[in-house]
């Protein structure tokens, strides 16, 4: 039997340059929060991550799918340490609790989608990165000592949201 429909929740238009959107940088990376686990109940979250030549995250896993779908240039992404080039058109799933993680090794900027179910990882990011004017604003220039905290506090609250560094 399907539940009644909950009048409570809205419709979610997402659109990266609505000036509402949450901008992080993580990474090198620019991620733009449009679907956030609070407006789906907990059960998906969409972010849009522009991520540079050389930019992605250190290999890790986690108990939840995330997929990509590649929108502009190319991705290297690592699935239990063999490479895999992804190209704009494609989508790739990566199951739960498998090693992982991407690179962008293109020598050009990419862009893609990335939907994690259940929700959480864009609370994970908002949590850890630093908030930015928009998609193309630069890094926050960070010292040693302002990196070394981020990366504590990444390692700190890994396991909050179901995620472990390899």
């Amino acid at each position: 039997m399907i539940p009644d429909d909950d009048p409570s929740r809205s419709l979610t238009v997402a659109d990266p340059d609505d000036p509402g959107t949450t901008y992080i940088s993580l990474v090198g990376n620019t991620y733009a929060m449009l679907v956030t686990g609070e407006q789906t109940n907990g059960r998906y979250c969409l972010i849009d991550m522009r991520v540079p030549d050389g930019g992605g995250p250190p290999p890790h896993r986690h108990d939840f799918e995330e997929m990509f779908t590649i929108l502009e240039g190319e991705i290297e992404f690592t699935f239990r340490g063999e490479k895999h080039t992804i190209r704009a058109g494609s989508t790739i799933n990566i199951p739960a609790n498998a090693p992982h993680n991407f690179r962008n090794a293109s020598g050009a900027p990419a862009r893609m989608l990335c939907m994690c179910t259940p929700a959480g990882q864009d609370e994970y990011f908002t949590r850890i990165g630093d908030v930015v004017a928009g998609k193309d604003a630069p890094p926050p220039q960070l010292s040693e000592n302002e990196l070394a905290e981020r990366r504590r506090r990444a390692a700190e609250l890994a396991s909050t949201y179901r995620s472990e560094f390899l």
